[in-house]
């Protein structure tokens, strides 16, 4: 008899469900997958969302979401933490007890990715004034990493980034709010010929340059750029690195985004596995 398989390093995602499979829970999960690690779960909202955008969500009770986070990580345990798409600030409330009581984030010994989804793919305001102030006072002190785009900046600071010398200026107010890291992430510089995504540890700058691709299809970009700083940080990675090998893994993804729906397709990780339509043919 052979032993069974090591455990992979354990990730978590708080975070709402896409019912079109393109962001959110779905995206985290399949990029924890071709990442490495097992991925678990704490739902926040579930949406009612296509390719062409979301027309309906229902919120997860607070203490739901909660009891999630905790029966998790007392029995299986998570080496490293995510969330999305929070909805409320009562959810936000909720989170932050559950990750102060299991050790997730700063206060403990758990890294805490903070993607803090509060705008639409078209810029429009994802969460209410007193959510935003929750995540500001709550989650982002408690974050290893903060990973707005720049809508979302924009949203959290009120800086309109139009050049990479206010991309620095939004990472320095965003640093003001007390995470270990921020990176903001350049993406929407559209007049920019490269894409430049800028990490700040409130002394130093750390930059990272890519191409930028004329794509469509882009949906769940952020989810899959923060999932995989997460489950590199999971597997030990120093903040620096874990970020270089997220760009390079988003960089991929983005050329590999296939068109789905009349809408927005999604960014695809499955570059990163063997070739499943041989396997399923050939067995």
């Amino acid at each position: 008899m052979t032993s069974p398989p090591a455990t992979p390093p354990r990730t978590l995602t708080i975070a709402g469900s896409d019912s079109g499979g393109g962001a959110g829970i779905q995206a985290d999960l399949r990029t924890f997958f071709a990442c490495g690690v097992h991925g678990m779960t704490a739902i926040t909202a579930v949406t009612v969302q296509n390719s062409l955008g979301v027309s309906g969500f229902h919120t997860i009770p607070p203490e739901v979401v909660a009891a999630q986070i905790e029966v998790v990580a007392t029995d299986i345990g998570v080496q490293a933490a995510k969330t999305g798409m929070l909805a409320t600030a009562e959810i936000i409330e909720a989170i932050a007890g559950a990750c102060e009581r299991v050790r997730i984030g700063r206060s403990g010994d758990t890294p805490f990715v903070v993607d803090p989804v509060s705008a639409s793919m078209h810029g429009d305001p994802l969460l209410s004034d007193a959510a935003l102030d929750a995540l500001r006072a709550l989650l982002f002190p408690m974050a290893s990493l903060v990973t707005p785009n720049l809508d979302e900046v924009r949203l959290l600071t009120g800086i309109d980034v139009r050049s990479q010398g206010e991309q620095r200026d939004a990472a320095k107010a965003l640093a003001e709010f007390g995470p270990q890291w921020v990176l903001v992430k350049g993406g929407h510089l559209f007049d920019d010929t490269e894409c430049l995504d800028l990490l700040y540890d409130g002394s130093e700058f750390f930059e990272f340059v890519g191409p930028r691709y004329d794509v469509k299809h882009t949906h769940g970009s952020g989810d899959t750029l923060a999932s995989t700083i997460t489950s590199a940080l999971a597997k030990g990675l120093d903040m620096v690195s874990a970020v270089r090998a997220a760009k390079a893994f988003i960089q991929r993804s983005v050329l590999e985004a296939y068109p789905l729906g009349a809408g927005v397709g999604p960014v695809s990780p499955r570059w990163r596995l063997p070739d499943s339509d041989t396997f399923l043919l050939e067995g």
